[in-house]
């Protein structure tokens, strides 16, 4: 991702929050259709992990439009939203890694399908690359908000 947006930031923060958060939503449903036979507890929980990440997603999507309707001319207080709404994003996807390990290192199914080892970890590639992006951007003097350390 290229940083020269210069006052469309804010957008462009926003346009990558909004397709990872679209794309987290629907690897839980990867994850559930591939792994047959996945244990109970991993099934809801991806079920309530797809309610969560459809509800930042939507409030994304409406941060893009009050950003749009604002013709970029964005409050300070718009903007420390927008960077507030960032974070939540990059830490939510911190939390959905660690549900993903835990899923690919402790059920007995997916430990005896490779396949399903395969695209989670491509899963978890996919959000770390967006984390990397948030982390970017958040660290970039884009106001004063704390970036959560990264998780091992």
């Amino acid at each position: 991702m290229q940083f020269y947006y210069g006052q469309q930031m804010p957008l462009r923060i926003l346009d990558e929050a909004e397709f990872w958060k679209h794309q987290e939503e629907e690897h839980t449903v990867v994850i559930r259709e591939l792994v047959t036979g996945l244990e109970k507890e991993y099934v809801d929980a991806l079920h309530e992990w797809e309610k969560a990440l459809s509800r930042t997603h939507q409030q994304v999507v409406s941060f893009i439009e009050t950003v749009i309707r604002s013709n970029l001319q964005i409050s300070a207080q718009l903007y420390q939203q927008v960077l507030q709404l960032v974070s939540f994003c990059l830490e939510e996807s911190q939390r959905f890694i660690e549900l993903c390990r835990q899923i690919k290192d402790e059920s007995t199914v997916v430990s005896n399908n490779q396949t399903a080892k395969v695209v989670i970890n491509h899963i978890i590639r996919e959000s770390e690359y967006f984390i990397g992006i948030a982390r970017a951007l958040l660290s970039q003097n884009y106001g004063n908000i704390a970036v959560p350390p990264q998780q091992s």
